[in-house]
């Protein structure tokens, strides 16, 4: 109870900052999860949960570690359950100094860095479109609260887990060997929402903002923002070399061509160049972000 009266709190909070709607009256049958705050209400043993006079055995991915704050007992589509549990640990710093290099994120190919290494596009979501627009479709036909529903319902969400899960596991790998390989990771302050009207279904297959988030978690990301005459200016659409601006360059370019000095170059490998020169202004300027990060790099003149 005490969750659901927070829960409550924070929606009337945000409808009073204009920010939502009022919280409206929800059925049990939509109702995905509940919450037990610390440790009262529960108990867990090994791979045993027991609440409320019931007992129940889960599959136990990770050891619980630290402090349990709270307990989210959640329900997907598929009618699977889930615990999620957070905890106070205690804060370690991550790792300052050491090799560094800058990501530039693109359509074609998902990163590619200042070393020149390149990273595809995984595209999942493209590449199960079909099977969903066929479920989609199988779905729209059937007689709502029929059993035929219900199966295509299930089947369409097991596609969309499938994808989930997918994305996940290529984001965490590719994070943890991005940690393990640099202390630091310069990238470019980019608007992934703005970007999602603007190109839509692409950029969020891609999934940039999430990746983003899973590595800062993993190590130090610093995000670089290009100002030129008290104005944004994308890195994508700057030079390397002569530092001329081409305003009219779309997702669709894949090799950056400079209308000023000639230059012919792989686009992303453009904007990672321009980000760490980028990096190297800001460590002249005094940024503490990047000092401290730029001092053993051979790289910066």
């Amino acid at each position: 109870m005490q969750e659901l009266v927070e829960r409550i709190d924070k929606a009337y909070q945000k409808f009073f900052k204009k920010q939502g709607r009022p919280p409206r009256f929800k059925k049990t049958t939509l109702y995905q999860s509940f919450t037990f705050k610390g440790k009262t209400g529960y108990k867990i043993q090994d791979n045993i949960i027991s609440f409320n006079g019931y007992v129940f055995k889960f599959v136990k991915t990770y050891n619980l570690v630290g402090k349990p704050k709270t307990l989210t007992v959640k329900r997907d589509n598929l009618g699977d359950y889930f615990l999620c549990l957070v905890c106070e640990v205690a804060d370690t710093p991550k790792p300052a100094g050491g090799n560094s290099v800058e990501l530039d994120f693109g359509s074609k190919t998902f990163l590619t860095c200042s070393n020149g290494t390149q990273i595809p596009s995984p595209l999942f979501f493209s590449k199960v479109l079909p099977s969903i627009k066929s479920c989609s479709k199988s779905l729209s036909k059937k007689k709502r609260g029929s059993h035929r529903r219900l199966k295509a319902k299930i089947r369409l969400a097991k596609l969309h887990r499938k994808i989930k899960n997918l994305k996940a596991d290529f984001f965490y790998k590719l994070a943890n060997s991005l940690a393990r390989q640099y202390a630091t990771i310069f990238i470019e302050d980019l608007n992934i929402k703005a970007m999602a009207r603007l190109w839509g279904r692409k950029i969020n297959d891609l999934g940039f903002g999430e990746f983003v988030a899973i590595l800062e978690r993993k190590t130090q990301v610093v995000k670089i923002g290009f100002i030129k005459s008290d104005a944004f200016v994308p890195s994508s659409k700057t030079c390397s070399i002569c530092g001329a601006l081409k305003e009219d360059l779309s997702l669709k370019d894949k090799v950056f061509h400079c209308p000023s000095c000639g230059l012919s170059l792989d686009g992303d490998l453009n904007t990672s160049i321009n980000i760490h020169r980028e990096r190297a202004h800001s460590w002249r300027r005094g940024c503490k972000t990047c000092l401290h990060a730029s001092l053993d790099d051979p790289r910066i003149p």
